[in-house]
């Protein structure tokens, strides 16, 4: 009934050891590393169902929490996966998966040694690269090709997107924020741009 899975009693301070001291309300599973995806996965999952690729790249982006909200984003959406960099990036850590909220475990996190690489990868396979600038050319509602093959791409909240990843995107696009905001969450940015996504394609 458990399926393989093994279950141990253990005192409060053996839990506390095994958490590094986190709340763990007494309950602690241990579960392998998690395996992150290949770039190219993510647009073959989003052929083999048939669909136009949608998926979310991070340039920068180090906080788990956001990594968890975009992927939660991604897959309330429609969307086929996220992508991050090998190094200076959030990765899937116990974090990102609780902020997902459980959303992690059907949504895949693919890695780039060079994202730079892994955005004129998907370029040569027909993916738009948007990426996500509050000095942008183009404003959301007027990009017209959101409905087709497109990654997203969000940079880090203090800096933006890198001088090589903006350069790599075919468009750069800006959320109009009457509000007078200078900047959003990477995590809300991505949820903007998916629903758009999401809207322009039902």
């Amino acid at each position: 009934d458990r399926g393989g899975i093994n279950l141990m009693e253990a005192p409060r301070p053996e839990l506390d050891r095994m958490t590094n001291g986190l709340n763990h309300q007494g309950l602690v599973l241990q579960v392998p590393p998690y395996e992150y995806a290949h770039p190219e996965d993510l647009v073959a999952a989003a052929h083999d169902e048939g669909e136009d690729p949608l998926i979310v790249a991070l340039d920068g982006v180090t906080d788990p929490r956001n990594l968890g909200a975009v992927v939660r984003s991604v897959s309330a959406f429609g969307g086929h996966g996220v992508l991050v960099p090998e190094r200076r990036a959030a990765g899937m850590t116990a974090g990102a998966w609780k902020t997902s909220a459980g959303t992690a475990a059907r949504t895949p996190v693919a890695r780039a040694t060079n994202l730079t690489r892994a955005l004129e990868a998907y370029k040569k396979a027909g993916v738009l690269v948007v990426g996500l600038a509050a000095d942008g050319e183009a404003e959301l509602g007027d990009v017209e090709a959101l409905d087709g093959p497109v990654v997203i791409v969000v940079g880090s909240e203090g800096k933006g997107l890198s001088r090589l990843v903006g350069e790599t995107c075919d468009v750069r696009v800006r959320i109009p924020m009457p509000g007078g905001a200078e900047s959003l969450n990477a995590g809300v940015a991505a949820g903007i741009v998916l629903y758009e996504a999401a809207r322009r394609r039902s």
